[in-house]
């Protein structure tokens, strides 16, 4: 029989196990709020949940109770259920479903994906008709956007701005009133009055529709995405040029935020039909691609 552990050894193995889950839970908040382009003092704000605090739970040093990590988990618009990563119980065929793509070799989902759209999805032709443009702030989604609509002789769509007119008042004062969570549910709303009102247009939208899974699907089954992809830094200079400070307001680490926030949303971005690199290009440049990419 072998010998049973020690009280003092069971003890350590509990600690470095709890250790272990508030070291994985501060790298959550982390991702997803990157994910989200949302600042420390935002979320803090938004949570009620002070900026300190919030500093210690991403560095794993938190000790959070249930109650604050559910307006945590609810600033961030995720289900405390969600946030944890524990959901409801599954129906057989959807245990069975994720259990084959978890053993599918990663290159091939996008294929999965594909075919799953082309069978129960919008039908292709269909999808085609709308361009949606997708990336960070500074990819050249509006400028761009707007001369390719004008060339189609279709309508240019900014996302962000049918949400202002939707709720009546600036971005900047409905995530005042309503924070993160209350802009998402206006952003999924106006995706689909935009796909159901235009069977043909050019959309913008807006950095961040990739981190919110519905809306993001919906936008990738009704309208044929393109990913605007640039460096950091120059997504960055793009947006001071066009006399934007909202990046830097308040916020020392703006390109370490930058750089985690498209670390983290890389692999959403690129779910996109096409990715056009404007890295170091020219308007003109990148219009063209786009002009190509779009006929193809």
């Amino acid at each position: 029989m072998g010998a049973r552990e020690t009280p003092q050894k069971t003890g350590q193995n509990a600690e470095a196990a709890d250790a272990a889950f508030l070291h994985a839970l501060g790298e959550r908040v982390r991702d997803v709020r990157a994910r989200r382009g949302m600042t420390r003092k935002i979320l803090a704000r938004d949570s009620g949940v002070s900026e300190r605090y919030l500093a210690q739970l991403e560095s794993g040093q938190g000790n959070i109770s249930v109650l604050l990590l559910q307006r945590i988990a609810a600033a961030l618009n995720l289900s405390l259920t969600e946030f944890l990563q524990q959901g409801p119980e599954q129906s057989v065929e959807l245990a069975l479903i994720w259990q084959f793509l978890q053993r599918l070799p990663s290159q091939k989902l996008p294929l999965v994906r594909s075919q799953l759209l082309r069978d129960f999805g919008t039908a292709h032709t269909d999808r085609m008709k709308r361009i949606a443009l997708i990336g960070l702030r500074g990819a050249g989604k509006s400028t761009l956007g707007s001369q390719l609509a004008k060339e189609l002789d279709v309508p240019f769509i900014e996302l962000d701005r049918e949400v202002e007119r939707d709720a009546g008042t600036s971005l900047s004062e409905i995530f005042l009133l309503y924070g993160q969570a209350g802009y998402r549910r206006y952003e999924r709303r106006c995706l689909e009055n935009v796909v159901r009102k235009n069977e043909r247009a050019v959309i913008a939208t807006g950095g961040s529709i990739v981190s919110e899974p519905g809306t993001y699907d919906l936008l990738l089954s009704s309208c044929c995405t393109v990913w605007l992809k640039a460096q950091p830094e120059e997504h960055m200079a793009r947006v001071v040029a066009q006399g934007d400070t909202r990046p830097m307001t308040g916020n020392l680490e703006a390109m370490e935020d930058l750089h985690r926030i498209l670390r983290g949303r890389n692999t959403l971005y690129g779910r996109a039909d096409v990715t056009i690199d404007t890295a170091h290009k020219g308007i003109e440049q990148c219009l063209q691609l786009l002009r190509k990419a779009v006929a193809a």
